[in-house]
Parts: structure tokens; sequence; C-alpha cells
């Protein structure tokens, strides 16, 4: 049964009138959902660590700053936009003892509370809003009238008011524009965790390097398994995003298409699948969880060991030069960009 989509008829911003929401963080998502509850007529405040750089930043685009503790006394919606592996000592320090009866815990991702690296009393309402975009997006689609899906949950209900509560936010933020839908924070939570790690970013890096490898190591000359491996991808996955998987293989040659359905099974096969179980069952066990957290404890070493290793890959070094030629490609360095809690 396909799933009910809620639209702006379906949520009532009036649920947010008279109410002070507090941002815990000013980051990617926190920038984006806090500028656009304010131009949606909310009263919203920013609630950072003392020494945050982004209090000036915050400030400039006219918001009260305060205190993380005192934020949220202040507030009657908490939005917690602080990286999953902070938000257990944010909690802790300056939330949790500030939670008086008939507040409202947000998130936009469900990691701390299915995980329950927090444990929030029951008398609170506790939500999701989580748009199915970065941050940047949220926001350049909300000025330009338009609005990013999104995902809503509800994890505690004791004010009967809780999905109200998230429909309005995901009005506020555009969400509604396009469409939001139902989920749980399990649910939101373990296919997150499981897409971003089997596809999104570990499967189709893995696969970029190993195709570059692979013709590399044959000989040919690394420009041109660049563009065969990774330049290209692009224009066929803005081809799927517009139209599906069909609709991409209507707009490649016949050669391509061929190629893809006999060649394509071959690659990501059976044992790719059974893999592609067992990183599930580790998201779903809380395994992944655990282990993400003890390394962030032991100061991250084999994560960023890991990330310097792949950063020395050899298509960094010809995707630099070649980037350099095509002006048209946005240019981005993203090293030292600001944290979801800077």
């Amino acid at each position: 049964m396909a799933a009910k989509i809620h639209t702006d008829k379906d949520a009532d911003l009036k649920v947010l009138k008279g109410k002070t929401v507090a941002v815990i963080g000013f980051g990617s998502q926190g920038h984006a959902h806090a500028l656009n509850l304010k131009e949606s007529g909310v009263k919203v405040i920013i609630g950072l660590y003392p020494g945050s750089k982004s209090r000036a930043v915050a400030k400039k685009k006219g918001f009260q700053v305060f205190n993380t503790a005192d934020a949220v006394k202040k507030a009657d919606v908490i939005f917690v936009a602080v990286p999953d592996t902070k938000i257990a000592a944010v909690y802790n320090k300056d939330i949790a003892p500030h939670l008086t009866k008939g507040k409202t815990l947000l998130f936009s991702h469900g990691f701390a509370i299915h995980f329950k690296t927090i444990k929030p009393p029951k008398d609170i309402d506790v939500i999701m809003v989580a748009p199915k975009g970065p941050g940047h997006i949220v926001r350049r689609q909300y000025t330009e009238g338009k609005g990013v899906p999104a995902l809503i949950a509800v994890y505690q209900n004791p004010s009967k008011q809780a999905k109200k509560t998230a429909l309005a936010w995901a009005k506020g933020i555009g969400g509604t524009r396009a469409g939001v839908l139902e989920t749980t924070f399990k649910e939101e939570t373990e296919t997150d965790l499981f897409g971003e790690q089997a596809v999104l970013c570990g499967g189709a890096s893995a696969l970029v390097q190993a195709g570059f490898e692979t013709l590399v190591e044959a000989g040919y000359q690394p420009e041109m398994a660049y563009f065969e491996c990774l330049h290209e991808l692009k224009l066929i996955v803005d081809l799927m995003n517009e139209a599906g998987i069909a609709g991409m293989r209507f707009s490649i040659s016949d050669t391509a298409k061929w190629g893809d359905v006999l060649v394509g099974p071959k690659i990501i096969d059976a044992g790719t699948k059974k893999r592609m179980k067992g990183v599930l069952k580790d998201v779903q066990s809380g395994k992944f969880a655990r282990e993400w957290i003890a390394e962030d404890k032991k100061g991250r070493k084999k994560y960023n060991a890991l990330l310097k290793k792949g950063e020395k890959h050899g298509i960094e070094k010809t995707g630099e030069r070649l980037r350099g030629l095509m002006p048209w490609i946005k240019k981005r360095n993203l090293k030292g960009a600001q944290a979801s809690y800077a």
C-alpha cells in the first residue's frame, strides 16, 4: 500500500503560533530550519555553546542567540541540530535538566532516540522532521517558493498533538510544498544508515574507485578512467533522479542498455546482496552505532586514517586536474566545512 503524502492543506502553522522554538546548533540543517521557520512567522531562537563561531553568523541573520541551556528553558519546541555522536553530551549537560512537562523535542534524524544514546522523559513529545536533502537545498528551495520532501515521525505523544506539531514544522520549512511522508524513528534511522553505507556513499565510492583502478591497471590513461567511472556518473544519476532507472535506460544508447542489463547483475550479484544484508543486520542490531560511538570516543583514529587514505587515491589527483578544465562545474573545497553544532 502506497504511503499517504501530506501537503500544505494537511498542516497548520497556527499550531506553532505563540510558541518559541529553539534550534540547537546552526550548521547545515540548523540554519536552514531556523531561517525558513522565521520567514514562515515562527518565533525562533538559537542555542549554542559559549565559544561557538556560529554565534556571530546567527546574530547577523537576525536571531537571538543564547547558551544552549537558556535556549531550552525559553523554548516550547527544541530542535536538536547536533551531530549524532555529540547529541548525548549536549543533551545530558544542557537539554535534559530543562525539559519540563509539555515541551517538545524534535530531531531531523532518529539515531540518538532509536539507539537510546539519550532517554527523554515520558512527559514530553518527541518527534522527527527529516528533509530528504542537505540544509542548503532546504533553504534554497524555500526561498524559491518550493520545498524539499520530508519525513515525519512520532516517538512520544503525551500531548496528543505531536503529529500536528511535526506537520506544522514541516510546513514552516517548506516540506509540505513538496510532500511529507510518515515513518518511524526506527525505519528512518535504519534505512538512512543502510543507504549511506551500501549504496549512496560507501557503495558508490567503492564502485567508482574499483572501476578507475581496473582501467588504470590495464594500462589506460587515468584521465580516460576518470571520465568513464566518475565524471559521467552524474549524468546517469541525474537521469535516474528525473525519470527512474527505466527512464535512464530510455535515454541512453542501445549498446549502453545492453551492457547495463547484461553486465550489471554480474558486478552487483547475489554475493553483493548477501553482504548488503549483513550491513543491514549490523545497522538493525545497533552494532554499527556502537562501533561508531566507540570510534568517536577514542578520537576517531581509524576514521581519520581511512579518510586520509581515500584522499591519496589516484582518482583524486586526476579529478582535481580535470575539473580545472571544466569551468561549468562548481568548485568545492569542503575541508573544514562548518559542523552541525559549530
